[in-house]
């Protein structure tokens, strides 16, 4: 019953209009994140003029990050009257009125205002612990809610929220089931899953199998209620309570949409704040398929490692809250500080608002002896373990752990080192959709070889340097060497190939593509001389030496005024985004001329548009923010502040409402046409200037 009446659709206009007032702090997102924690806990609010209504909570339902409903609800009764804070549902006119949003990188924080005399602050927090794999392997979310009176006067307050059957599946007409208990100590759950399970399955890229819980703790004056959403929020709204009721007729989640209700009488509100906290998480025992050395097999979520069974791992994450706000905040802080310090206020908007959602595509997985972290190349397609989606998404996982980006290189060692793969080159990716990492031992995975050997020489090496951690360079020695001498094969005269851009077409002799494979043999050199290869490490610096000077002359328009690098070799009136030019700098290793950093910082200000720098001449006018981050990484101050500051400005402006996303058109904002990208985890390599900002890379010196 999502589909409002006229009049209902007339009252959301007005009020929608009528809370302009909001601030929206540090900016205003596209899509504003709520519960984001995994590829499958992906909730996010549309903001953007194209299908959200401008980033107020009051008024407008949730989504998943495709755009499906998932019905979360909150009402709240003020002396007798009731008014809607979270949602849309039917047949309520009454909105709270939004004040204030504020996004951090763990929490989105709404401030409303119900009837001019009372105050709701609601927090979601997805709590990011990337140094405690026990905190960060739970699929869990909280939702904070508190009440303070605005006038000074005591009010008569009872708080509701639901969610509803849609979080199950990605079919509506799927039968869900549903039931209601208590822990051992005293946190009541709605547990909600799809009655026919499909294990390690999706529809419309929503998990199929596991157990949904809504969460609260059982206090004095908490009832509870099952059932048809009309029925459970009208019996709040006549009574300001439930009768704690179960529905037992399990049916299709559209029929009659069952919604899962708590409602809290917080009695008289005054000045001092009450609170309910809440929270929201799926249980899957098994989580991936891989493909592995012991052959293919089901790997489990990694919390079952730590915890008895669903139950346990509910109880845990509620009691956690503190410990796990005080570690979020203090990520929160130091994103915020370290982002404000390499690149002032603008760049902080962008690695704050990029942080949850480059996490929220990855899951740990295994067992607390044997673990690895599955990533999901969301939208573009559905494909398991990208390399060209891990790499751009790496300077998020460095900045915060290392050991992560291991995490991610592990599963395709293991896969390729047992003969899983033919080919001689690195695989694209381990599975064509998620999360069966199933791998291609036929070979037909999508082809970029050059792009996939030299991504994973930058990503191998520079945790090297992170880490310290030179065994791994000899462990998976031999093939990296088999890569290697691919690269010394086809870098310097690529064949007509994909990039990590392959919307954009197979082209011949890209210019970009060929620096990164050229980039790559000098880092695959620094690998060698690490672990005694002098041989080896000789050999690959005198070929990456040779090829950088062909290169230049190959790549680089000088005769044009700027000079600039070209689209491909041949084409002097093309250019675009020379992003594979940081890895030469990130890794230390002095093989590019600064004479190329110079004149691409000059050239990009003069074919910048409104909101950014396009990729290259393929397209008129889009371009990736990953890749423009990585060019402002190595640009000149003057221009680096250019690309952070247009790429903030159209996180302000976009009339986008997905979430996040990295291709965008640099004249009006607008996503391409038929190109619909969006909370994809690339947007963790936003943080690629503050990783070269960190103290991480003084390990540098140690290892080299």
């Amino acid at each position: 019953m999502h589909l409002p009446s006229f009049s209902v659709l007339c009252t959301f206009f007005l009020t929608t209009t009528a809370q302009s007032s909001s601030t929206f702090t540090p900016a205003r997102p596209p899509s504003l994140p709520l519960a984001v924690k995994s590829p499958y806990l992906s909730t996010w609010f549309p903001a953007g003029s194209d299908g959200g209504n401008g980033g107020y909570l009051p008024g407008q339902w949730p989504s998943f990050w495709t755009g499906q409903i998932l019905g979360w609800t909150g009402l709240v009764k003020v002396d007798g009257n009731t008014f809607v804070w979270m949602g849309k549902p039917d047949g309520y006119t009454d909105f709270a009125n939004q004040t204030s949003y504020e996004y951090t990188s763990t929490k989105s924080i709404f401030t409303v205002t119900a009837g001019d005399t009372v105050q709701l602050k609601v927090t979601f927090m997805s709590p990011l612990t990337p140094n405690d794999f026990k905190r960060q392997s739970l699929i869990f979310s909280y939702m904070n809610v508190e009440v303070s009176s605005l006038d000074g006067s005591q009010h008569d307050v009872q708080v509701y929220t639901d969610i509803s059957a849609e979080w199950t599946s990605g079919d509506v007409a799927a039968v869900a089931e549903w039931s209601y208990g208590t822990t051992s100590d005293g946190i009541g759950y709605h547990k909600i899953w799809k009655q026919n399970q499909q294990s390690l399955s999706e529809v419309n890229d929503r998990a199929e199998w596991g157990n949904w819980y809504y969460s609260t703790e059982a206090v004095e004056g908490l009832t509870h209620r099952s059932g048809a959403d009309s029925e459970v929020r009208d019996a709040f709204d006549n009574d300001g309570s439930l009768d704690n009721a179960a529905d037992s007729d399990f049916r299709p989640i559209n029929a009659e949409w069952p919604v899962f209700g708590y409602a809290l009488n917080m009695g008289s509100v005054g000045s001092d704040v009450k609170s309910q906290l809440y929270t929201i998480g799926l249980c899957q025992d098994d989580a991936i398929q891989f493909l592995g050395a012991d052959g293919l097999k089901n790997v489990p979520s990694l919390w079952r490692s730590y915890f008895q069974d669903d139950l346990a791992a509910l109880s845990f994450f509620y009691k956690d809250y503190q410990e796990s706000n005080r570690l979020s905040t203090e990520l929160d802080n130091k994103i915020s500080k370290d982002s404000k310090a390499a690149a002032g206020d603008d760049y902080a908007v962008l690695t704050s608002l990029a942080a949850r959602q480059a996490f929220g595509a990855t899951q740990l997985v295994g067992t607390q002896d044997k673990h690895y972290l599955f990533l999901k190349e969301i939208s573009s397609n559905g494909n398991m373990q990208t390399v060209d989606v891990i790499y751009p998404a790496t300077p998020i996982f460095y900045y915060t752990n290392p050991e992560l980006v291991k995490l991610l290189l592990d599963p395709h060692f293991e896969n390729q080192e047992s003969g899983h793969y033919p080919n001689k080159f690195a695989i694209h990716d381990l599975g064509a959709h998620y999360p069966n990492a199933t791998g291609h031992p036929d070979g037909l995975d999508e082809p970029m070889p050059l792009e996939e050997c030299g991504n994973h020489m930058f990503m191998m090496l520079a945790y090297v340097q992170l880490s310290g951690n030179t065994d791994y360079i000899t462990q998976h020695y031999p093939i990296l060497k088999q890569w290697t001498e691919y690269l010394v094969e086809e870098s310097l005269l690529p064949a007509d190939q994909l990039s990590t851009d392959d919307f954009a077409g197979a082209l011949a002799n890209q210019t970009n593509l060929a620096l990164k494979g050229i980039i790559g043999l000098e880092a695959m050199s620094q690998m060698a001389r690490i672990i005694g290869e002098t041989a080896d490490a000789d050999n690959y610096t005198a070929i990456a030496h040779d090829y950088i000077t062909r290169w230049i002359d190959l790549g680089i328009n000088k005769a044009d005024n700027p000079p600039h690098s070209i689209l491909n070799y041949g084409n002097e009136t093309t250019h675009g985004l020379l992003y594979n030019l940081y890895n030469d700098r990130l890794l230390g290793l002095n093989l590019v001329p600064q004479e190329i950093y110079d004149i691409q910082s000059a050239f990009y200000p003069t074919i910048k548009e409104k909101y950014g720098v396009p990729l290259d001449t393929r397209n008129r006018y889009y371009t990736k923010s990953d890749w423009e981050v990585f060019c402002a990484a190595v640009a000149s101050k003057e221009t680096r502040d250019m690309f952070i500051g247009d790429l903030a400005k159209w996180v302000n402006e976009t009339p986008n409402s997905h979430p996040f996303t990295d291709l965008y058109q640099t004249n009006d904002g607008t996503q391409p046409s038929g190109i619909d990208f969006k909370a994809r985890p690339v947007m963790g390599g936003l943080f690629a200037l503050l990783l070269l900002d960190s103290e991480g890379f003084s390990a540098r010196e140690r290892v080299l």
